[in-house]
């Protein structure tokens, strides 16, 4: 691109280089993936848990997201599944572990968690390349085809949306679980490829390991739509965080539910940069982070205002906000954007759908917008968008 700006030829190398590599992974994986989830719904039919864990600060992020997508389903229709999110800062993760874990558990280990010992169904994601994760070479490790620790992550990312999304199809259909078990649930229109009384297993992980291909196709144009039509609000918010930090600023993030993980791990970006990087650190405070505060204003102002009220008490003028939203309408994000610019902070929001009231009333000086309305699909390409303007920042 001869007479791009860098941060150009930034976006569209990032955008390449995800796509190709989540082709070759969920290409080689589908049918693994599958499998899977045949597994895990077996688990989960017989009474079994999932534990996700995770030790650094980015690992951290992604255990936490898996709890809260299995215990809180975004798709009308779907159960919630038990799971639970395990980090260090609840102690040594063996040791909660040892604690947690029952008989027919599921265990999900990310960056940094050790593999426990006994049977479990364990799942290893290394996020980084290097050293490999205890699980790796079992049957469910999975090793992204990246050396870039930001696209490993998307990777990963994505596939636990994945097996979150297809683990039901197994509960959908009669005979696919040992028992008999049989939930068709409300969301069944969304999986017309499957039969109501499937009883071949073999058939339904074929369909089920081409639904992979093709949520995998789904995100990958999304991520390029969202660094393609991105491009100039990142390079535009990027210099305005470079400037922030100069001056002694501060970036504060913030986000629900899914996206408040995908707060913990840009704060985790910013603060705890990948080793290999040679970046500075740079100041971030993660208004998701602390559960007091949350609770007490929650509890005793209401929910809508436990962001604004922290960017009272720590916004200053020179500081910045990210606000991270699929829906782009969040009342709790809406008011902290509002309060944030009352302070003469720079405001920046990365948004699903349309954009929403967020970019309908231009309430963020930089507003990146996911075009889609699949609440996983928008987290996985906005992970791409924040993981390109930490780049870009550096």
């Amino acid at each position: 691109m001869a007479g791009a700006s860098p941060g150009a030829r930034a976006g569209v190398t990032a955008a390449a280089a995800r796509s190709e590599a989540a082709r070759r992974f969920f290409e080689a994986e589908a049918e693994h993936i599958a499998r899977l989830c045949h597994a895990m719904a077996e688990r989960f039919a017989a009474g079994g848990r999932l534990i996700a864990a995770g030790e650094t600060p980015s690992a951290r992020s992604d255990a936490r997201h898996v709890a809260v997508e299995f215990v809180h389903p975004v798709i009308v229709g779907k159960r919630a599944l038990p799971a639970i999110g395990l980090a260090g800062e609840g102690g040594p993760l063996a040791a909660q572990l040892e604690l947690t874990l029952e008989p027919g558990d599921i265990v999900m280990l990310f960056e940094g968690a050790p593999a426990p010992a006994g049977e479990w169904l364990a799942i290893g994601f290394p996020l980084a390349a290097a050293p490999a994760t205890a699980t790796r070479g079992s049957a469910w490790s999975f090793e992204p085809p990246s050396e870039d620790p930001f696209v490993r992550q998307e990777l990963v990312e994505t596939l636990y949306h994945v097996l979150w999304e297809l683990v039901h199809v197994f509960f959908e259909h009669r005979g696919l679980l040992s028992g008999g078990i049989h939930d068709a649930g409300a969301s069944a229109f969304l999986y017309p490829f499957l039969g109501e009384t499937a009883s071949d297993v073999e058939a339904v992980v074929a369909d089920v390991a081409a639904s992979v291909r093709m949520k995998s196709e789904e995100v990958i144009a999304l991520r390029e739509q969202t660094l393609g039509d991105g491009r100039e609000p990142l390079e535009a918010a990027a210099a305005a965080l470079r400037e922030r930090f100069a001056a002694g600023g501060r970036l504060l993030v913030l986000g629900n539910g899914g996206s408040a993980t995908d707060a913990m791990d840009v704060a985790a970006d910013f603060s705890h940069p990948p080793a290999a990087s040679g970046w500075a650190p740079r100041p971030v405070l993660d208004l998701t982070e602390d559960t007091a505060i949350l609770t007490a204003l929650g509890n005793d102002i209401g929910f809508e205002n436990v962001f604004a009220r922290q960017v009272i008490a720590h916004g200053r003028a020179g500081d910045a906000l990210l606000a991270i939203s699929t829906s782009g309408g969040s009342a709790n994000v809406l008011a902290a954007l509002a309060e944030a610019r009352r302070r003469g902070m720079a405001t920046i929001a990365l948004v699903g759908y349309d954009g929403g009231e967020i970019a309908a009333g231009g309430l963020a000086d930089h507003v990146v917008i996911t075009r889609s309305q699949h609440i996983p699909r928008i987290q996985e390409a906005q992970a791409s968008a924040y993981h390109v303007l930490r780049e870009l920042v550096a």
